[in-house]
């Protein structure tokens, strides 16, 4: 079979239709201003994404705080469809997942961006804003820069580097997070 061209830009209710037939399910799809993006990670973000998975994951059920998703949940924001590298929901705004085809329709309270060689910046600076609109923080990691950026609804960006700790703020208060446990080294023998 002859694979078909992967249509760019659409509206959104062409986008939920494509990423739902079933050559698409297995895909990582992104609305992002009009056009379909591929979520495509590489094995030094994904490693970084699953070291905070473990520490944001860990923190949420000891404190029974709500859900989190990792980089194949999707969510609904601000008319676009986004799966960030981690996110976390609070009870208080959605107490069951829902269990649909398809992407959360709430936009998460936190949404944590792993940046690849592959995210164009101009895709990434739409994301944020929208994701801002919507009320969610955003941690958008730079892997091979060691930083993460902290974008807070109404707040100047806050950008932390290696020697820096990362805080939940008000999306998930007394949460701490040393950058040298993301960025981790490997021991010297």
């Amino acid at each position: 079979m002859v694979a078909q061209p992967q249509p760019r830009t659409m509206t959104v209710e062409e986008f939920d239709h494509y990423a739902l037939l079933p050559e698409n399910r297995e895909r990582l799809l992104e609305f992002v201003a009009g056009e379909i993006v591929e979520v495509v990670s590489n094995p030094i973000s994904s490693n970084v994404a699953s070291i905070m998975t473990v520490f944001i994951g860990a923190f949420v059920i000891q404190h029974n705080l709500g859900h989190t998703t990792g980089a194949d949940g999707g969510y609904m924001v601000e008319g676009e469809r986004y799966i960030p590298d981690i996110a976390y929901i609070s009870y208080k705004r959605q107490s069951t997942l829902v269990s649909v085809d398809g992407y959360n329709p709430l936009a998460p309270d936190l949404a944590v961006e792993v940046l690849s060689p592959g995210n164009l910046e101009v895709d990434m600076e739409i994301k944020i804003a929208n994701y801002l609109a919507a009320g969610t923080v955003v941690w958008r990691v730079k892997p091979l820069e060691q930083q993460i950026a902290v974008f807070v609804p109404g707040a100047p960006v806050k950008i932390l580097a290696i020697n820096d700790v990362l805080d939940g703020g008000d999306v998930l208060p007394d949460f701490k997070l040393p950058l040298k446990d993301i960025f981790r080294t490997p021991p010297t023998t």
